[in-house]
């Protein structure tokens, strides 16, 4: 954990929409649990520009757990996810592929065998909160806590030119591909300019964006500023 106290600079600030996320309805009685990558290539299939924009990414789609609705499943091998007609299939893209995107309405892709028809869609802008979080993080097997947030420090620095003063690190994620197992760590930063929020979600950290991984949202609980719906 990294957590250094300062007080709360934010000011009014107007966010950028040159990237943003586009929130699909879907139509799908049942997922997999672990479906970052098969999800990833369903979507390459079909959207292929994907994997030549920096600031694209594939969020996993998550389904409240019926038992206290928040918290999903974790028995990847005995359980499946069951979507609600709430549930949404988000892409995050730059503006200017907003066309490019739309060409999945009406589309049904296979996720591991589990079909998936995907429905209009609509826009959120991304929110200029003081904390932000991802919930997959990609991070070495051989790294301990420690190492992850010194590295995750100094790459924040390099993409904000900033210091990170709050920043902490949750539970571990295993995302499986066909080559190898993914360890991911779930990481929250907090005290956040405006524009280092902004800056962050629209870039990411590390690899594995079309998994999912290194994507941020904004955390509403915590000196949320003002969001721009």
């Amino acid at each position: 954990m990294f957590w250094q106290e300062d007080e709360d600079k934010s000011l009014p600030y107007q966010a950028p929409d040159d990237v943003l996320d586009l929130s699909f309805a879907i139509k799908c009685k049942e997922l997999p649990i672990d479906h970052a990558w098969y999800l990833s290539q369903a979507i390459l299939k079909q959207l292929p520009w994907l994997a030549d924009e920096p600031s694209a990414g594939v969020h996993q789609i998550h389904v409240a757990e019926s038992g206290n609705g928040w918290i999903r499943p974790d028995d990847v091998e005995n359980e499946t996810l069951r979507p609600s007609h709430r549930t949404r299939m988000v892409l995050r893209i730059p503006k200017t592929r907003l066309d490019d995107a739309n060409v999945l309405v009406g589309k049904t892709i296979s996720i591991q065998g589990y079909p998936l028809t995907i429905k209009k869609p609509r826009k959120k802008l991304l929110t200029h909160s003081s904390v932000i979080f991802s919930r997959y993080v990609l991070s070495d097997k051989d790294e301990d806590e420690n190492s992850f947030l010194e590295r995750i420090l100094a790459e924040v620095e390099s993409i904000t030119g900033h210091k990170i003063k709050k920043m902490l690190c949750g539970k571990t994620h295993i995302l499986r591909t066909p080559e190898k197992d993914c360890l991911t760590r779930h990481l929250m930063i907090a005290d956040q300019t405006s524009e280092d929020s902004i800056l962050l979600q629209q870039l990411g950290l590390g690899e594995g964006h079309l998994m999912g991984c290194g994507l941020f949202l904004p955390h509403r609980g915590i000196k949320s500023l003002h969001s721009i719906e």
